[in-house]
């Protein structure tokens, strides 16, 4: 068992790889074998017995994306819908669970609005800038992170370890795009700082398929990212993240009757603030943190405002980490948590705790058990765990691994869920007055292979269930209605991460998941097929990646869509050791496809770049 201290793990996985120094590539070769997502604090990915996706910098730089959901929906069991383009509505399932279960971290900051319809991250916002890591937790095994986390997402933004560097890249692209983008920062004797910017400008399309007029659809972002740290001694530090994102976007058919139009705007701003006191011993370490989340979105009809809500959440937390000897650790947190619809006068508390077991009983038998326990001012106390064990060994030199995890879960009704059914717009039936919460299960089993050239293949099994699900009306509109029964998620996903030759890797993965809901139908935008396969070639200063993704076997309810398959290219120049020339075509075939029924998706988008380095 080889865990490192919590504040030295967080660091490690903050550290910039880079593709120009042969050092650094051995640092970030090092660095890719660690991950914290899986239960807060560094782990070796080949102890860790859930599933979790590693994507780094150049991997994200290669393919040039300029929206966050785009770089994550190539992975495993990942399907992204949004309602006409970049910044409109965004829903992003992991295995087919809701996008509110899936919770959004950068740099620790939860990014998660709790004015929406339900708490989730307002994904069609963010950005794929000044992006070093993401790690992905796929499955209802967020234990750490809260009792709802059907998922995770953990973001980081990259750390320099010279006095000074950065970057600055633009780039020009269809629809009239421009992406603009940089940061600076770096590490002077106790000091870390870090600072980025990006703005995001498009004219967009015509987002709806019942829109004759054929407007476009515009869509504008800008996003600061800040990060201080100071080392006060040697076992103790301090660090504060500060972020700001404000979008605004244009689309149709907002109003109602004779007043609906298509002149319709909508405008998103979110603050985030946290602030962390590091403790490490190197036998122990802790942390405490708070953080504020500030969010303001409005819509515009005809430049009168229609719609206006604000929130913010507040949110306390303890998270320890001891290794009790070398094969023997525990970690354990405290969370507490006030979420406001201030707009609406709507506030409650959350209060959570939780330990995790973490043990080496064998050589290379790892496993995990832990308990939560939240209080929940509306919903009462709940307590929810998470197993997990993984055993590895070795096969003509080839590491293979055996792993399996089982978690549960509940999800408390939104403070706009509950509000709704309470007002004079609702006509919901009385029994649906009072909403209870979601319980959730999951299992899955894996089994790994490892190879000595660096190559990977994973087989994995998973079943995941959701007990009393909250939907809307879309029937009659009455309100938000209990599913009563179950509904699940389950299938099979292959992933494949291969070299071979030493300029070419190949990186694929298919995801077969059977969904249905309480009557026995095919839950909806869920595909059953999701496929990804792309190719990456490097030959002295050119790189190259060719990706294409495959969509089938989804459904709108009683609507069946058509499958379909996009094609994205991208090319990578490095003209000078502080300058590269990129660029790519999205959606390179110009396939005419639909993720939802009522809109349109981007044609053939060919974009062009520069980025500067020092």
């Amino acid at each position: 068992m080889q865990h490192k201290p919590l504040a030295i793990g967080i660091t490690l996985a903050l550290i910039t790889p880079s593709i120009f120094a042969n050092s650094q590539q051995n640092e970030e070769q090092s660095i890719e074998k660690i991950a914290v997502v899986s239960s807060k604090v560094a782990m070796p990915l080949r102890e860790i017995a859930t599933s979790v996706s590693v994507i780094n910098q150049q991997q994200i730089e290669a393919r040039g994306y300029a929206n966050l959901t785009d770089v994550l929906k190539n992975q495993a069991a990942i399907g992204v819908t949004n309602s006409g383009g970049v910044g409109t509505t965004t829903s992003l399932r992991v295995r087919g669970e809701e996008g509110y279960r899936t919770l959004v971290r950068i740099d620790g900051v939860d990014i998660s609005d709790p004015t929406g319809t339900q708490v989730q991250p307002q994904l069609g916002h963010l950005q794929a800038a000044n992006i070093q890591r993401v790690e992905i937790l796929r499955g209802s095994q967020g234990l750490a992170y809260g009792a709802d986390a059907g998922g995770v997402i953990n973001i980081f933004s990259p750390e320099y370890s010279t006095p000074l560097a950065g970057s600055l890249a633009a780039e020009a692209g269809r629809y009239n795009t421009s992406n603009v983008k940089g940061d600076i920062g770096g590490r002077y004797e106790s000091i870390d700082y870090y600072l980025s910017g990006a703005s995001f400008d498009t004219q967009g399309f015509n987002s709806r398929l019942d829109d004759t007029s054929q407007d476009l659809d515009g869509y504008a972002n800008n996003t600061l990212h800040t990060r201080l740290a100071y080392q006060l001694n040697p076992e103790l530090s301090a660090q504060i993240v500060v972020r700001s994102n404000q979008g605004k976007g244009d689309f149709d058919n907002c109003g109602f009757g004779e007043s609906a139009t298509n002149d319709c705007q909508t405008e998103f701003t979110q603050t985030n603030f946290r602030a962390a006191l590091n403790y490490d011993n190197n036998h122990s370490a802790h942390e405490i943190s708070i953080a504020k989340t500030l969010v303001e979105r409005e819509n515009f009809n005809q430049q009168s405002s229609s719609y206006l809500t604000k929130g913010f959440t507040e949110r306390f937390e303890y998270l320890g980490h001891t290794e009790l000897n070398s094969q023997h650790a525990v970690v354990y947190g405290i969370d507490w948590e006030k979420e406001s619809i201030s707009s609406a006068q709507q506030y409650r508390y959350n209060k959570g705790y939780f330990i995790e077991y973490q043990s080496e009983l064998i050589k290379n038998w790892f496993s995990t058990l832990g308990v939560r326990h939240d209080d929940n001012d509306d919903f009462g106390q709940h307590t929810t765990y998470r197993l997990s064990s993984a055993y590895i060994w070795s096969i003509a030199g080839n590491e293979v691994k055996l792993r399996g995890a089982y978690g549960t879960g509940f999800r408390a009704p939104s403070l706009y869920e509950i509000e709704y059914n309470r007002g004079p717009w609702s006509y919901a039936p009385a029994s649906e007055t009072n909403l209870i919460q979601e319980e959730s299960k999951g299992y899955e089993v894996a089994l790994g292979l490892t190879t000595e050239k660096s190559g990977s293949f994973e087989l994995v099994y998973f079943d995941q269930t959701i007990h009393n699900s909250i939907y809307f009306d879309l029937a009659t509109f009455s309100g938000y209605l209990q599913d009563t029964g179950k509904s699940f998620s389950k299938g099979i996903e292959i992933i494949l991460d291969y070299p071979i030759a030493d300029n070419w890797r190949v990186y694929a993965n298919h995801t077969y998941n059977k969904t249905q809901d309480t009557a026995g139908d095919q839950r909806i935008r869920r595909p059953k097929n999701l496929t990804n396969f792309s190719v990456d070639y490097a030959f002295n200063k050119l790189t190259f990646t060719g990706s294409v993704r495959f969509v089938r076997n989804f459904t709108e309810g009683s609507i069946s869509l058509d499958n379909y398959k996009t094609f994205d290219v991208s090319a990578r120049y490095q003209a000078l050791p502080e300058l590269s020339i990129y660029a790519r075509i999205e959606n390179a075939f110009d396939t005419d496809y639909q993720d939802v029924p009522a809109f349109n998706t981007s044609g053939q988008a060919p974009h062009i770049g520069l980025k500067y380095q020092f």
